[in-house]
Formats: C-alpha cells, structure tokens, sequence
C-alpha cells in the first residue's frame, strides 16, 4: 500500500510541479505527517525531491528528472474506459485506479501533450444526471459489476411495474452495465435472451457459484442501440394512453422532452365528447412517468395501463387529503 501511494506521490510531483504538504494530503488521502515521512523515503531513495519555503513553496522534483515507472496495473488499465466519469467509476469502486492510471498516463506523456491534456481538464466536465436529478440508489451496484467480471450468474429479487406490479425473483447471467442519463441499467441473459434491468430496482442480489458462458459475438453496444431505438418506438408494450386537453398537448413537450414528445403527438387522435385529445406515451417505468404526468395537473387524464392509473389515484388523494377544503 505504501509503495503505491510512494508512486502516486511521485507521480503528482512530475506531473504538477511544486506541490505543498497539505495539497499533496489532500490528492493521496492521508495526513500531512504521512506525507512528511514519504517525501523523506523517497530522498532516501535517490529521488531528487526537495522542499522551498516559504508561502508559496512545496516539494518539487529536480528540473529534468522523470520517472519511467508508468506501468499500468491490469486494473488501472479496466479503469481507463471510465476516463472522465469519475462519480460512475467510484460507484463502480474503481476510483482509486482510475485516479493512478490518470496519473501514470500523465506521466508517460511528453510535456506538450502533458500541458494540452490539463487544459483539456480544466475546461470540460461530463455530468451524466439530469437538472434537479439524484443519481439512482444503486447498493447493488458493485455486487453485479463484481459477477460480471468474473462471469457469474446471479439470483435477484427484482421489483417490477408490468405486465403486473411487485416483485419477481430471477436468475440472471450479467452481460454488461449501462450508465443512461445518470441511472444504471444491466444487461443480462435469462428466460428468452437478453434483457434490460434497471440496477435500483434490484431489491436483492445473491451471487452464485456458477461461472456462465458468454454468448459469442454478444455486442453490447448494438444490443443497447437496438434496444433503445424499440423503446423509442414504443414497440415494447410499455405505454401509457392519457387523454389531454388543448393545453396539455401544447406543454407536452416541455414535460416529456422534445424526442419523446414527437413520438406520442405522432398518436395524437380526437376523443370525444369533452374536446380532449388522445396520446400514446412512452412510459420507462410507473413511478417515472407517473412523476411526469402529474406536473400537467388536470390537463392530463391517465386510460390505461391500470397500475399507473392506481399509482397516480393513490397519490392525488393523498395529496387531497393535506389540502382539505
């Protein structure tokens, strides 16, 4: 563990030049003391460090000297598919690989190259959630990324909205792990092929002993392309039929999104005898669009499927009852 956190320290130094005591705690985790006794290992070492006072000083590396201990370990090197995704790769529990590989990879470059790749850094950011979105709980997270790793089959208790609500337990062979819009979905080999599974829907997780074989030539990329285009489509069944008035079809794309929008006002027919407007949505799940649907208020009536017009009749009549008249 120390040799690592030696390397890192190394690492930081030849990469950002000057760095103080409490900078170099704060980027490696440990206390300013810990870093005192490494700078001193690292000297005794026959590494060029030294120290400059005052306040604007740190340690720094002797000019010219570079280190050429950059191998990546096998996995620093899995972690650099999650270069720039660091909250995902720490849900992953692969942070602190990919922060080494990050700097190692640093390291290796030539100084040009080194100085592009900061700028690079301080100017773009990915945020993978949407506005006013918490990342999905995921405390199963890890358990499937650790079974798809080592290609092992998993049971999971799984909670469900259709074709009927509750909770259904499944035998899974993970695939793979898609990171859509800041939520997690798994990949996974069961009854009838591959299918999708939202990760904070998973109630409960055991890992099996048994190793499965991959299907050959599985793609993941295509399978999620294929099966987010069918989505779109609404070809999966899981809709919802709502009936809306004048108003509702003019703010439906501020509420579902332009993409979304488009596909349902493609459904868009006359329902009498009160002027409204029947659509075709496409629904993710019931408490998604139930969520949805709600910030349209009485613009809005829910026909079908019958488990969202529960969920939404539960909720408005709670919401009735603390505002009594």
């Amino acid at each position: 563990m120390r040799a690592s956190r030696l390397l890192s320290l190394l690492m930081l130094l030849q990469n950002r030049g000057r760095m103080s005591a409490t900078q170099l705690a704060a980027e490696l985790g440990v206390s300013v003391r810990t870093i005192y006794r490494d700078v001193e290992a690292l000297a005794a070492a026959g590494v060029p460090v030294y120290a400059e006072q005052g306040p604007a000083g740190g340690y720094q590396l002797l000019d010219g000297y570079r280190t050429r201990l950059t191998g990546l370990t096998a996995d620093e090197a899995e972690s650099l598919f999650l270069t720039g995704l660091s909250q995902p790769a720490a849900e992953l529990g692969l942070g602190a690989q990919l922060a080494a590989a990050e700097l190692k990879l640093t390291a290796a470059l030539p100084t040009p190259y080194r100085e592009a790749s900061t700028r690079i850094r301080q100017r773009f950011h990915l945020d993978t959630p949407g506005w006013y979105r918490e990342p999905d709980a995921v405390p199963h997270l890890l358990a499937v990324a650790e079974a798809l790793w080592q290609d092992r089959s998993v049971e999971v208790r799984y909670r469900r909205w259709s074709p009927e609500p509750g909770e259904v337990t499944r035998r899974l062979d993970p695939l793979g792990l898609i990171l859509k819009a800041g939520v997690w979905y798994l990949v996974a080999a069961g009854r009838g092929g591959p299918r999708t599974y939202r990760v904070s829907s998973i109630v409960s997780l055991t890992a099996l002993p048994d190793v499965f074989l991959r299907p050959d030539g599985f793609d993941l990329a295509g399978f999620w392309r294929e099966h987010v285009d069918r989505y779109e489509r609404t070809d999966t069944g899981e809709v919802a039929v709502v009936r809306l008035t004048a108003d509702g079809v003019r703010a439906l794309p501020g509420v579902l999104g332009p993409k979304a929008a488009r596909l349902a006002l493609a459904t868009l027919e006359p329902d009498e005898p009160d002027g409204r407007q029947r659509v075709t949505i496409p629904m993710e799940s019931v408490p998604h669009t139930a969520g949805l649907l709600l910030r349209l208020g009485a613009e809005a009536q829910v026909v079908a499927p019958p488990d969202l017009v529960t969920y939404l009749t539960d909720h408005v009549r709670a919401m009735a009852r603390l505002y009594p008249a």
